[in-house]
């Protein structure tokens, strides 16, 4: 063999393991794209466990108590059931800026209907659940009948409710004592009960339920499909058969509802009825946070609701571990916007990928 054939031999050896090298290489990298694409509530899900650990690690028991842990359920039970109703409107690349003003608005009817008109609670809270239903529905003719921006159509009608909320309950806050003590229904996802020694409320209960209601009805039913479709690419949606308004008005109609839920949660958390909870201005943000955090396009089309719970989480781990370790509120503002940056760049890079 001459030299010259060795020589060839050689670089055709170390082509062919730089391509085996460079193969392998994209290989893995293919892998973790797909596992991205096609389970979005996986990176939420590691940075959600990765924070539990680092305050666990750093606090120790006083973070990994019973206590501490349930305490994050409780907080996040209003911004859970907001986040999942933002969720679905975000699924169909819309957004809603009217979720938290709709909630705060029905938390108000119930009081309104039970103390004004005495009107049993039950049905006080069956009216505050038919006007957010009402309200979602005029959100969801706007858009898909008069073909508005939901950005425009949300933010109008956030105005528009929290206009109507101080109107309607001329700036009265009905006192926990007295909701207490004549209409106890309204406070009835307040009560506590214990599990292994953790404090769940009936809120927790209901927020949990309602994430897994609605994974379930997007992952396994035809609704859901045309919700995904809807959000990825409506004109082909509707080609394929599916119809658009209908879709998009059972969408805007359920989170109307839903913010009714979140309504009825309030009041089980507060204790009280107030125009002026804070829910009302910050409710649309925190909701919008944790969609983004959990890994939900705002492109519409891709995403899972619970990617979105453990968005919510994630907010309430990093506050809670953050106040126990006495550090400055404002290190919980930077990390989230952190996130919230890091979540869409992601989302961003995952697209590219797999366009």
């Amino acid at each position: 063999m001459s030299d010259a054939d060795g020589y060839e031999d050689v670089v055709k050896t170390r082509r062919e393991e730089s391509f085996a090298a460079f193969a392998e290489e994209k290989g893995l990298l293919h892998r973790v794209h797909h596992a991205l694409h096609t389970t979005p509530a996986l990176v939420p899900l590691i940075v959600l466990v990765s924070a539990v650990a680092v305050f666990g690690l750093l606090l120790g028991s006083k973070f990994f108590s019973p206590f501490a842990l349930t305490l994050i359920l409780q907080q996040v039970q209003i911004v859970g059931v907001l986040a999942a109703a933002q969720s679905l409107i975000i699924l169909t690349a819309g957004i809603d800026l009217s979720v938290g003003a709709i909630a705060v608005l029905t938390s108000v009817v119930m009081g309104q209907f039970a103390f004004r008109y005495g009107i049993p609670a039950p049905m006080a809270v069956a009216a505050g659940l038919a006007i957010g239903t009402a309200i979602g529905a005029a959100n969801g003719w706007l858009v898909s009948r008069m073909k508005l921006p939901p950005f425009i159509v949300t933010l109008g009608m956030w105005q528009i409710v929290l206009a109507a909320n101080y109107l309607y309950s001329a700036n009265e806050t009905l006192r926990s004592q007295d909701i207490e003590a004549q209409a106890p229904f309204l406070q009835f996802l307040g009560n506590k009960f214990q599990v292994a020694g953790a404090t769940f409320t009936l809120g927790v209960v209901l927020m949990v339920a309602l994430v897994l209601i609605l994974a379930y009805m997007l992952r396994a039913t035809a609704w859901g499909r045309h919700v995904y479709a809807v959000g990825d690419d409506p004109e082909a949606a509707q080609l394929a058969g599916v119809d658009r308004h209908k879709t998009l008005m059972s969408v805007y109609m359920l989170v109307g509802f839903i913010c009714g839920l979140a309504g009825w949660v309030m009041i089980g958390r507060f204790g009280s009825v107030s125009p002026s909870a804070t829910t009302g201005v910050i409710g649309n943000i925190q909701s919008i946070t944790a969609v983004v955090i959990g890994g939900i396009s705002l492109f519409g089309g891709r995403g899972s609701i619970m990617g979105a719970f453990f968005g919510a989480l994630i907010v309430g781990v990093f506050e809670l571990g953050l106040r126990m370790a006495g550090a400055d509120p404002q290190w919980t503002f930077l990390l989230i916007g952190t996130l919230i940056i890091a979540a869409v760049a992601v989302d961003q890079w995952i697209r590219k990928v797999t366009a």
